[in-house]
């Protein structure tokens, strides 16, 4: 499974939706009505999921499905450089 595809099937988790109804321009506040503590249990999935820490600056620039996706992209690309 991608990364996207791995970041799609937890966000539609956490927010009950399908993952094929996610679009990169997807807002988590405005589109999946995400609240602080949504954030937070989003933040946790993705930490268990990729076995790295999130930043909260960097979760913060992370409005969209699509920047999600890219940001955990380059996160799991650098953790592979590094032999992680």
């Amino acid at each position: 499974m991608s990364v996207e595809e791995r970041v799609k099937r937890i966000i539609a988790d956490q927010f009950r939706v399908k993952p094929e109804d996610l679009k990169p321009e997807t807002s988590f506040t405005k589109d999946l009505m995400a609240e602080s503590i949504d954030t937070v249990e989003l933040l946790a999935a993705l930490e268990e999921e990729f076995g790295f820490e999130i930043p909260d600056e960097d979760a913060e620039k992370n409005q969209t499905v699509g920047q999600a996706i890219e940001y955990m992209k380059r996160k799991v690309a650098e953790k592979e450089k590094k032999g992680g």
